[in-house]
């Protein structure tokens, strides 16, 4: 019997939002037995809570977005990914705008801070969602990603990644425990590839990105004026365009350090699942859209408990086949 853990005390991280470009602050709570994890907006009126599951995401561009009450917040993924690998079941994050802080592109201040803190036992039981003699697989036919989850006694994931890029082809990462995340996944950080980057701008997000907080990958040439104009727009140091590879602040951590946060991410969109999870995941090109929709299937499968030897399979709204349950699949 494993029992359920909250934070034994609280701690706050402040930071620019990578979206909003916003100053924030983020306050981590000890919460009580079977509280989940629950986001409050002490910023509005009424402090509204959030709770944080995977039905109630309503956005997945570039970051998870969950809403309820009134209210958003974004770019939930990473200290999700911490508290779960962390092994915390119950928590209540008060953050004072629509998003969390990015830090340094990845999980490894939450992290930091969670072990400073320590972490206490409770006496409630932890549920767990275990897959008994069946899969759940996902699929998304606009993007070929998919996702399965297979019956086992534990929790691991297993990754794959691929890109059109010189750069990033294709990677792979495995976490066989979570006992694993600190040391080998949480100081993994987000990326993006130069050409993504006016878009994001013209779509009015990355307002608070640098070159400190994500992997920057330059792998196409543009002009030169057009890569000094992108500098300004993000207020970094313009650089010389005929130069081509990674161009943040600060090196690789890993050869395939975008296929580690790539898992985890999925582990933060996971934590919305609201439970912790035995089974091995299986992702091939995830995404947070996929990510989101596996986490409602899961919800679902679990919600039914349905035992049966076949594969339970859920695919995109444009695809055929419904098996066992019809959740509603978010638009994005």
């Amino acid at each position: 019997m494993i029992n359920q853990q909250t934070l034994r005390s609280s701690f706050t991280l402040k930071g620019k939002g990578l979206h909003t470009g916003m100053e924030l602050s983020i306050k981590f709570n000890p919460a009580p037995e079977n509280h989940g994890y629950k986001i409050r907006r002490v910023d509005v009126p009424g402090q509204p809570i959030i709770d944080a599951l995977a039905e109630n995401v309503t956005g997945t561009q570039r970051g998870t977005v969950l809403s309820a009450n009134g209210v958003q917040v974004s770019t939930v993924e990473h200290a999700l990914a911490a508290l779960y690998a962390c092994e915390i079941d119950n928590c209540l994050i008060d953050v004072d705008g629509s998003e969390f802080p990015i830090l340094d592109g990845s999980s490894i201040l939450y992290v930091s801070k969670i072990k400073e803190v320590g972490v206490q036992t409770q006496k409630a039981e932890r549920e767990y969602i275990t897959i008994k003699r069946k899969k759940v697989k996902v699929t998304d036919k606009s993007t070929g990603s998919s996702m399965v989850l297979i019956p086992d006694d534990s929790f691991s994931i297993e990754s794959h990644i691929a890109f059109n890029s010189s750069f990033l082809k294709q990677q792979d990462a495995i976490l066989n425990d979570l006992s694993e995340f600190t040391r080998d996944f949480a100081s993994a950080r987000t990326f993006v590839f130069v050409k993504e980057i006016e878009p994001l701008i013209s779509n009015n997000l990355v307002k608070g990105g640098d070159l400190d907080n994500a992997i920057i990958i330059y792998d196409k040439p543009i002009e030169q004026e057009k890569f000094d104009r992108l500098a300004d727009m993000m207020n970094v140091k313009r650089k010389d365009a005929s130069k081509l590879g990674y161009i943040m602040n600060k090196p690789l951590l890993f050869p395939n350090e975008p296929a580690r946060h790539k898992l985890v991410d999925i582990i933060g969109d996971l934590a919305l699942v609201g439970k912790f999870i035995k089974g091995k995941v299986i992702a091939n090109c995830p995404g947070h859209k996929i990510n989101n929709m596996f986490a409602r299937a899961i919800r679902e499968t679990a919600s039914l408990n349905v035992e049966t030897e076949a594969p339970a399979i859920l695919t995109d709204p444009t695809s055929i086949d419904y098996y066992y349950w019809n959740p509603q699949i978010i638009q994005v």
